[in-house]
């Protein structure tokens, strides 16, 4: 991969996901210009930058929500060879295993939180959505009756089991945020992006996150690629961090080495602190 300045020490070799070069604008500015970046398979890493320097955009270029001017993103999902995802509509990526939660909690609030866990489910079921009311396609009806079970179990594991009939929209708003968690699992993901997944929450539950991430990990056997403006939980839950401002990538390292990195320092507190 290529790196204008030669600032990183992260290796290609097991990665899950690489950006290569992806460029985009928006009008004539380039929200992300020419990143390069890995996520080695199995780790918690960090995509961190002052508002506006692209971190969310370059989710929804890794996830397909926008197509980049130039460069491609390649996956490799387990147990098979790597793909270029770069074109593919979102849903094609979802059944790849890549899944997201969003900055602002995108939940059907008027859904029960069970059923909002089942929509994850839906994009691998194999049956069409109208042979569930129909007697004659048994096989349909007993695959939604395995999703509800699935549905409910991941709700369980989750801690949101007295939530399972409860409207969305009713939640606390913590608990609104493992829910979009539990339906992004509800896909069955290898890889799993995380946007502020700390936004709006007290010091005592963003503490309680960093052990909610790691658990995520080793029991769903993912690869996470978390957005975070809380650096405590950045620095706290994270293996390895990347840094973006305005739309470049500046500096990459584990946490003492992004700690210490005086361009990140002037990114997020400008020149005259950087020289302090």
């Amino acid at each position: 991969m290529a790196y204008p300045d030669k600032f990183s020490k992260t290796a290609e070799k097991d990665a899950v996901l690489t950006l290569n070069g992806v460029v985009i604008y928006f009008g004539g500015l380039a929200a992300v210009d020419d990143v390069s970046m890995s996520v080695k398979r199995g780790s918690i890493v960090g995509l961190i930058g002052p508002n506006g320097a692209g971190k969310t955009t370059a989710f929804n270029v890794i996830t397909g929500f926008y197509k980049p001017f130039s460069g491609y993103v390649e996956f490799t999902p387990q147990n098979a060879p790597p793909m270029k995802i770069t074109g593919l509509k979102p849903h094609k990526i979802c059944e790849a295993g890549i899944a997201r939660t969003f900055q602002n909690i995108r939940l059907f609030g008027n859904g029960t939180v069970l059923e909002n866990v089942m929509t994850g489910a839906y994009v691998r079921q194999k049956s069409k959505w109208w042979m569930n009311i129909l007697p004659i396609f048994p096989g349909a009806v007993r695959e939604e009756r395995e999703i509800r079970g699935q549905a409910a179990a991941l709700l369980e594991r989750l801690g949101l089991e007295r939530f399972m009939n409860a409207h969305a929209a009713s939640l606390p708003y913590g608990a609104q945020r493992r829910l979009e968690i539990a339906r992004a699992l509800a896909t069955k993901p290898s890889f799993l992006l995380l946007d502020e997944p700390a936004a709006g929450m007290n010091p005592q539950e963003s503490a309680e996150l960093l052990s909610f991430i790691r658990a995520l990990r080793d029991e769903f056997d993912l690869s996470i690629l978390l957005i975070e403006h809380d650096m405590k939980v950045v620095m706290g839950v994270c293996e390895h961090i990347w840094v973006l401002d305005e739309g470049r990538l500046i500096a990459d390292g584990d946490s003492a080495e992004i700690r210490g990195n005086p361009r990140v320092i002037e990114a997020y507190l400008g020149k005259e602190a950087s020289r302090a």
